[in-house]
């Protein structure tokens, strides 16, 4: 069983060294501060020193548990990437590829996908309402489709007419509403937008949702390994225990409720106050889709143990698979008349819509203590309210064009589109990753992700532990400066002992898919031939 302090050694795959702020002066305090205190501050603040000759705030004195997070889709090769895509801008031709393909990260417009046109037109119209305005209405019918200015209007009545301003912490009720008629229509089932709480991406609703289940160094969160670094690190920013389980790579990644049992056994026998699990559907790093057979399994274990579910399900429209169809958590929990705790996530990130960087999420609490409803509430609160704009395309997501609409024969089309693409995609990198010596790879049955499992030839194995770095790392490294590829070695996620994987999303431009992909072959082939044993 893979140990908390494994977890967090095979996550550390770089330590980030901020500079300092050179010439930084604090002149603003002169007015409140007496000359020798000032003095002190500015000698500070110029890094000349302080009273007493030391910093207040030094890398000894911080927060030791941020010291102890780590995020491995942001580590040391993506921060080699970033220097080698300016040196190719700088000195163009010094390096062996054209250019740097980053599949570290699930970043759609990133690598070329195109933005869904009515989310952008509606944002543009609720940015610069002048062009609803009766002056410039006429022009703006020139420009934009009825529908989009609707809805621009509609929006924005929502906000009094005012993107830039704070809306209500749990985020906007008619926003809210449309979610819970989403899910409503997903499922089958009731849902409430008293219990939606729209938050600035998933990521800063699981992080809430961790904040509220942690009360003491003792709590443990079980998680999957492979895992989404999100939750390693932020358990470590709070303190807690990971108490991972592996998924079964050999059963298209499906979780064994048998291995849920030790893993939980285990960790309740040290001491440590087990209170949710989080499961990944469909999985990152993964790329695979639970049965509903599954779930169903998953809500009982849950039951019999007291246990908060916690459904990451941001890829469910991210299915490419006929035979593992997405079920949410929410579905299979009413259809048993469960009373299980569930808080499930989804998010504007993924999927066909792909705006990352617009911050738009939500979560659904579901047989949640009213008392701890009105905490998350205040805690809510604090952050004042969630990205309006990424409120706003969260309601486009989950209420697009509808059949009749101006716009909708093209959001329909631009989506399946999308949706196609990828999917001949996923099967495509599988395929190439199968075809290759010392490799193989489930299909991506969902989700932006192959996690291929790789069989490293010992001579590169023990090279790479002479350099004091775990071999996965030391492959997707030497692929980055062949290739100019940055993926993400499985040692960041969690990997069982003994066996080395890669993440790679299958994002790349489809024009410059199969370019990838040969890059990719070229260098596998080659490193496997050096470090083989030669006949």
């Amino acid at each position: 069983m893979l140990s908390l302090l494994a977890v967090k050694r095979a996550a550390r795959s770089v330590v980030i060294a901020y500079p300092a702020l050179a010439g930084t002066t604090l002149r603003s305090l002169s007015t409140t501060v007496g000359p020798k205190q000032s003095a002190q501050v500015n000698a500070s603040s110029t890094g000349t020193g302080t009273v007493g000759g030391a910093k207040v705030l030094t890398i000894d004195s911080m927060n030791p548990n941020i010291r102890e997070m780590e995020y491995a889709v942001r580590g040391a090769i993506p921060i080699l990437a970033e220097k080698l895509k300016e040196q190719l801008k700088t000195h163009p031709g010094s390096l062996p590829f054209k250019q740097v393909t980053p599949c570290n990260i699930g970043n759609p417009q990133q690598l070329e996908q195109k933005p869904l046109t009515f989310l952008r037109q509606v944002s543009a119209l609720m940015e610069y309402t002048d062009l609803l305005s009766p002056q410039m209405i006429d022009t703006t019918r020139k420009l934009f489709p009825e529908d989009a200015i609707e809805r621009a209007r509609r929006n924005l009545s929502y906000v009094g007419n005012a993107v830039g301003a704070y809306t209500q912490s749990l985020g906007i009720f008619e926003v809210r509403q449309d979610v819970a008629r989403f899910i409503e229509q997903r499922d089958g089932f009731p849902s409430s937008p008293d219990n939606i709480c729209l938050t600035s991406g998933a990521s800063g609703a699981v992080e809430r949702v961790i904040d509220m289940l942690v009360s003491s160094p003792d709590v443990g969160i079980m998680i999957p390994i492979p895992q989404y670094p999100l939750y390693t690190a932020t358990l470590a920013h709070v303190n807690a225990h990971a108490v991972p389980y592996y998924l079964q790579e050999d059963k298209d990644w499906q979780l064994s409720i048998g291995d849920l049992e030790h893993s939980l056994a285990e960790a309740r026998a040290k001491g440590t106050d087990v209170r949710a699990l989080v499961v990944i559907n469909p999985g990152n790093p993964t790329g695979g889709c639970l049965l509903e057979s599954n779930i169903a399994e998953i809500v009982r274990f849950c039951e019999r143990h007291r246990l908060v579910i916690m459904a990451d399900e941001v890829y469910q429209t991210n299915i490419y698979t006929e035979t593992n169809p997405f079920v949410s958590f929410k579905k299979v929990v009413a259809q048993l008349g469960s009373d299980v705790e569930l808080f499930s996530f989804h998010s504007i990130s993924k999927g066909m819509v792909g705006e990352c960087g617009r911050r738009g999420g939500y979560y659904e609490a579901v047989n949640i203590d009213e008392k701890v409803m009105g905490q998350l509430l205040k805690l809510a609160s604090v952050s004042l309210c969630p990205n309006v704009q990424g409120q706003m395309a969260v309601d486009i997501m989950v209420s697009p064009p509808r059949p009749g609409d101006a716009s909708y024969a093209q959001y329909k089309a631009e989506v399946e589109d999308i949706y196609e693409s990828m999917k001949r995609r996923a099967k495509k990198l599988a395929k190439a990753f199968n075809s290759l010596p010392n490799m193989s790879c489930n299909d991506a049955q969902g989700a932006m992700y192959c996690f291929p499992r790789v069989e490293l030839p010992q001579a590169f194995i023990e090279e790479a532990k002479a350099k004091g770095q775990q071999p996965d790392s030391l492959y997707c490294m030497q692929m980055l400066e062949a290739t100019g590829i940055s993926v993400v070695p499985g040692s960041g996620f969690g990997q069982y002992p003994g066996t080395f994987h890669f993440r790679s999303t299958f994002l790349p431009p489809e024009n410059l898919f199969d370019d990838f992909i040969d890059s990719f072959k070229r260098f596998h082939l080659d490193l496997i031939a050096r470090y083989s044993p030669k006949l």
